[in-house]
């Protein structure tokens, strides 16, 4: 199928804002493309090249975009700036400069969505020497023999930013609906998978039969389980009932440990396979766990070799990124395991298993080990007042709060659904001054839609990191970014490319969950989930909170015990 095709889908969906008819849309199109197809028509639906659980990437960022559309239309590279920086979609950039005509390059004859698909499959592969030179030629290829309106789209693709607003419901939906299976079995099958593409191929090929004989599979990494946050016992209660099993939220990082025999693969919570960065914790399990096939949620936390107190997040996190010296970072930073679900056990998939029951097995495989493996603390109870007194203990102790959980829930891959809550300290708020920015893309692009954050020092006003929640589209809504745009453009004084330097005059205030060490930022710290309250046009610059104060904050935080 020629990919103009699936490039006027792209456009059809793009001119709707109702979800049934963008689902119509994309059903259409799928019952008229073969089983040779579907793989690359869906992963290119979903603005991507390879499924979520498979960590390729292209590698193409904006100014290897800008550099292929410089080759193929001949403008200058600052020219093509200066648009991106007005319109603020290089997609819209390719539209507007690559013109209708063939080039003798990729093909004369109009590309297919395989031959799209295929090729910016292959930019994964190009490393090394003279590697940029070489992705700057495929994606020019590709733009030469484009149209207009097909380079905005593989531009798009190649930045992950396809912005038809058709997310992953609306395609499972379709892909139900164009191969006449049950939508369940469809997201039963991907919550096993992670891979839509996959789940479509069976359901157009093998029906609802096919999708029923997908399972669990060990070094598959799924999405995990989250849980939404409450501000009380209380409440929740109210969300997951009662009893309730209570235990411990450690401040480390979500962890999914597969075995099978001797293979072993650990994945984050983001899907990112860590196996090679934490040769530690699988000499653990091997250890410690009393079974050879298995999947595993735990939390892994950092810990004092010497005091053997806790260590907050942002200092194990540097291990998940790192690929050398990993021996010295294992005994820089040793870390060890709180294992707190089960999702899978000798060939047994247990996500449809009560929790109180995956808890019980559980706990039968562990071997418990201070400063190894140890199952997350928890408790059963109805009682408000023991739950507000462990929850109480948590914190003493170092952690971050607690969860509580329905005993019969089932295991809802990356869903919030009441089966669990997390429950933990709110944080004083801060009143910083903004002190720079970033002009925002697409319907943001007249928008500075990310804001740089700063304290007062005795040597002036110090950046303590970056926001861009909390604010609204609307101006009826909230505050909104045009109204932030409008308050802060009287006091640019510099502008380079999409950023902004802002004189302090806006006064935000601003909630966090917790104040982080960081050499990122002027003031030597960093607000970890910041979000906008309110703005605080009834204040100075002199009332702007100081680094003392929030010195002060930071280490009134949770202790490490």
């Amino acid at each position: 199928m020629e990919y103009s095709k699936l490039v006027d889908i792209y456009q059809s969906l793009s001119q709707t804002t109702k979800m049934l008819e963008k689902r119509a849309i994309i059903t259409d199109f799928l019952r008229g493309i073969k089983p040779d197809e579907v793989e690359a028509s869906i992963l290119l639906l979903e603005g991507r090249l390879f499924p979520e659980s498979d960590k390729r990437k292209i590698g193409i960022g904006n100014q290897l975009i800008l550099k292929s559309i410089s080759k193929v239309s001949g403008k200058t590279d600052t020219d093509l700036n200066d648009q991106w920086a007005k319109i603020g979609d290089l997609g819209l950039v390719a539209e507007k400069n690559i013109s209708s005509r063939t080039q003798d390059s990729l093909t004369q004859r109009k590309l297919t969505i395989k031959q799209v698909f295929d090729n910016l499959r292959k930019l994964s592969e190009i490393h090394g020497t003279g590697s940029t030179g070489k992705k700057v030629g495929l994606i020019s290829e590709l733009l030469g023999a484009s149209n207009s309106v097909d380079s905005k789209y593989l531009v798009r693709t190649c930045l992950e930013d396809l912005r038809t607003g058709s997310g992953f419901g609306i395609l499972r939906d379709a892909v139900a609906d164009a191969f006449d299976v049950d939508v369940k079995n469809v997201q039963k099958a991907y919550d096993l998978t992670t891979d839509l593409s996959r789940v479509a191929l069976v359901a157009k090929t093998r029906g609802d039969a096919g999708l029923e004989k997908i399972s669990l599979n060990v070094g598959t990494p799924i999405k995990v389980m989250l849980f939404k946050k409450v501000e009380s016992v209380e409440e929740g209660f109210e969300v997951v009932g009662s009893p309730a099993i209570i235990d411990y939220k450690y401040d480390g990082f979500r962890l999914q440990i597969h075995r099978s025999d001797n293979e072993f693969k650990l994945f984050t919570r983001n899907l990112e396979d860590v196996t090679t960065q934490f040769p530690d914790i699988i000499e653990i399990v091997k250890k410690d766990v009393k079974s050879k096939n298995y999947i595993i949620d735990c939390e892994v936390v950092g810990y004092d070799k010497d005091t053997k107190s806790w260590k907050p997040f942002q200092e194990i996190s540097q291990r998940i990124k790192r690929k050398y010296g990993i021996d010295d970072m294992i005994k820089e930073v040793p870390v060890m395991i709180f294992a707190f679900d089960l999702i899978g056990l000798s060939g047994k998939n247990f996500i449809d298993i009560p929790f109180k029951d995956r808890r019980e097995k559980l706990s039968e495989i562990i071997t418990e080990d201070s400063f190894s493996v140890s199952l997350a603390k928890e408790i059963t109870t109805s009682s408000i007042e023991q739950s507000q007194e462990f929850y109480e203990e948590a914190l003493r102790v170092g952690a971050e709060g607690v969860m509580m959980k329905n005993l019969e829930g089932v295991y809802k891959p990356g869903s919030r659904v009441g089966f669990g809550v997390k429950i933990k300290p709110v944080m004083e708020t801060l009143d910083l001054v903004i002190v720079g920015g970033e002009w925002g893309t697409g319907k943001r692009a007249n928008w500075i839609s990310s804001f740089i954050l700063a304290c007062r020092t005795e040597d002036g006003f110090k950046e303590i990191g970056k926001i861009g929640t909390g604010f609204k589209e609307k101006d009826e809504m909230g505050v909104s970014f045009d109204k932030m745009t409008k308050l802060l453009k009287p006091f640019i004084i510099g502008e380079s490319g999409r950023s902004v330097k802002i004189k302090p005059g806006v006064i935000i205030e601003v909630k966090y969950e917790e104040i982080q060490r960081s050499p990122t930022y002027g003031s030597g710290y960093a607000l970890r989930f910041p979000r906008f309250v309110r703005l605080r046009d009834d204040k100075d610059l002199k009332d702007v909170d100081n680094l003392k104060r929030i010195l002060k904050l930071s280490s009134a935080q949770r202790g490490r015990k």
